[in-house]
């Protein structure tokens, strides 16, 4: 399966919204732990997801954080 990774980013006055985004919307991402910089005052956040697609990987996140996301196609490499 296509592997993505999602590239999400809000300005610092969204924060709450994108957190709250969550609430109620239903994903195998919900819960789960994410890499952010929040907390460090960047205000990106990034998964790592398989998907058959890119739209199947935004459909993956509440429509506020999808909005705001890129999707880049990846894969594993292994480095010389």
């Amino acid at each position: 399966m296509p592997r993505y990774l999602l590239q999400h980013r809000h300005e610092p006055s969204e924060c709450g919204a994108a957190y709250a985004a969550w609430k109620g919307f239903t994903s195998p991402l919900r819960h789960a732990v994410a890499i952010a910089t929040c907390l460090e005052g960047g205000h990106t956040v990034w998964w790592e997801v398989e998907a058959a697609d890119a739209g199947a990987a935004l459909a993956l996140l509440p429509p506020f954080v999808a909005d705001r996301t890129s999707v880049t196609a990846v894969r594993e490499v292994s480095i010389p």
